[in-house]
């Protein structure tokens, strides 16, 4: 734990506005509750702190968790202590400077955050752009205020074995066995979507669209499972003509993601399971879902997880999505 008395930090609820200034929100949404607004200064000023440098991130840490905070990176499911490490670790080599939020959905006591990033080679002086999705669930604490009480950043990745690091054999037993459900599960047998696809953590409806925008993405699930042949007809549907996707810094068209889509199940099918969360707020829409991918040459199944972030608009009876980002 770091030392407050040593550190300059912010710790206010009053400067929202002030802070708005500094990392603009690209695509704002409703913020309308006492606690939805508490999250949203907490994030403007976590940012605010982390850019101060590590000292201050580390200060700030000690008022934004609790010491039975959770955190999940990259897949891997950390203590509080553990999570610090993991980012101290990374502090040493690089710089990373927090930058604007492409995204910024507040439901409840729940977020979901999409951010620009600027990692800094600390030797080299290299500056590498990049970007970040996380969802968080906050509580209110009497001592400290709105706190977290658990997040997740970043999909299961390349990073995942070097994570477990992190992990005492114990927790690494759990981890594992957690991944083994995932690669196991089935999923329900019913025509009810909302039954086969479950939300595990569900999050208030606050927008007149939140309806039709969770059927739309319900049924881009059940579609998907149906074999991308089906899917890649379906899309026509689901996607507005003038569709944009965004992965990796590229963007592609309807056609160029078909195409992508198809590329990727001659090598390995991806069944969708079921959601962690699932945030609705105007007509954005930010999801975190687990699904398990079946290599095609050796039948091995794998645990994996996405993040989307996705942009919707009326259209006749229901809705279409413009924009999406992965």
């Amino acid at each position: 734990m770091a030392d407050n008395k040593t550190v300059e930090i912010l710790n206010s609820y009053d400067n929202t506005e002030e802070l708005l200034k500094k990392f603009t929100v690209m695509n704002p949404t409703p913020v309308e509750t006492d606690m939805e607004k508490k999250i949203q200064n907490r994030l403007l000023t976590g940012f605010e702190n982390w850019n101060r440098g590590t000292e201050a991130w580390m200060a700030w840490g000690d008022i934004l968790y609790t010491p039975d905070s959770l955190y999940n990176l990259h897949g891997v499911h950390m203590t509080l202590k553990e999570y610090q490490m993991s980012s101290a670790l990374a502090f040493k080599t690089s710089e990373v400077m927090m930058g604007d939020f492409h995204n910024m959905l507040i439901c409840g006591d729940w977020t979901a955050i999409h951010y620009d990033t600027a990692f800094k080679n600390k030797e080299t002086g290299e500056i590498e752009p990049g970007s970040v999705m996380e969802f968080v669930k906050f509580k209110e604490q009497e001592e400290t205020g709105t706190t977290v009480e658990e997040g997740w950043a970043g999909v299961r990745s390349h990073l995942y074995p070097g994570m477990l690091n992190f992990l005492t054999e114990e927790e690494r037993e759990a981890q594992n066995a957690a991944m083994a459900a995932v690669e196991a599960y089935e999923l329900p047998d019913t025509d009810d979507l909302a039954k086969k696809y479950i939300v595990k953590y569900p999050t208030p409806d606050n927008s007149p669209m939140a309806d039709e925008i969770k059927q739309a993405i319900l049924s881009d699930f059940e579609n998907w499972n149906k074999g991308i042949d089906h899917w890649c007809e379906w899309a026509e549907n689901y996607y507005a003509e003038d569709y944009t996707y965004h992965v990796n810094r590229k963007e592609l068209n309807l056609e160029q993601l078909k195409d992508a889509k198809r590329e990727e199940a001659a090598k390995n099918e991806v069944t969708r399971l079921y959601f962690d969360s699932m945030l609705i707020s105007g007509d954005w829409a930010a999801i975190h879902y687990h699904l398990v991918n079946k290599d095609q040459t050796t039948g091995e199944r794998t645990a994996g997880d996405g993040m989307e972030f996705l942009h919707f608009v009326k259209d006749g009876d229901g809705v279409k999505v413009t924009e999406s980002w992965v």
